[in-house]
């Protein structure tokens, strides 16, 4: 059976505009104005991506760091307030069923990650999954889309990546996976198929109901 590599945030979350807001109040907080919609047309990016991204390489060398540090703090006061995407469950109730190896593929931290795992009672479902402290480069680049293909011991040729940002898709096909894009996280289905997503569903239960015409059949 096909592995399955799995984002997180914005996939089996519905974390991405409390991550938006976050990441807003904090390039606020260190003195930089940044509008919430740029905020959240990066959040998929970890912060190595995403500040540099934002707000240019010399603002991220002299204050990435701490502005990373107060999003992860803001972030945490509102993490009760997440909740598991449609579906989410159960896709990965059938992905167990059906002997698919499942890992996550995130670079969030290990609190936020533990507090998800909780959430989605998902620790018996899943075969693996990745933090921050697994990579030095987050998405768009491939690096932990590799390290949790390591975690399963699969190839890239026998796993399917599913994200719902363009840079899921764009971290997977560097990796050398297929990829399915969902509506989730708030890109457009046009998006998500120019960076080269094969198939796109709204969410995951849409997905589950289609499965026999995607690469997880």
């Amino acid at each position: 059976m096909k592995a399955v590599v799995l984002d997180l945030d914005g996939t089996l979350v519905d974390s991405t505009f409390q991550h938006a807001l976050t990441w807003h109040r904090a390039f606020a907080q260190h003195g930089l104005a940044m509008e919430a919609w740029r905020a959240h047309r990066a959040i998929g990016m970890g912060s190595d991506m995403l500040v540099p991204g934002l707000a240019g390489e010399e603002w991220a060398k002299e204050h990435g760091e701490a502005a990373a540090d107060t999003e992860s703090a803001l972030f945490r006061e509102l993490i009760a307030n997440v909740k598991p995407l449609p579906g989410a469950r159960a896709f990965l109730e059938a992905m167990k069923d059906r002997g698919h190896p499942t890992v996550l593929s995130s670079s969030c931290n290990q609190a936020d990650l533990d507090v998800y795992l909780e959430l989605l009672g998902a620790r018996d479902l899943l075969d693996d999954w990745t933090t921050s402290d697994d990579v030095e480069r987050t998405k768009p680049a491939p690096d932990v889309v590799q390290v949790a293909l390591k975690k399963l011991g699969k190839p890239a040729k026998d796993a399917v990546m599913i994200g719902d940002s363009v840079y899921d898709i764009e971290a997977a096909h560097k990796a050398g996976l297929p990829a399915i894009g969902l509506l989730t996280g708030g890109f457009g289905a046009q998006e998500l198929r120019d960076v080269g997503a094969e198939h796109i569903y709204e969410n995951l239960l849409e997905l589950l109901a289609d499965i026999d015409s995607t690469p997880l059949k």
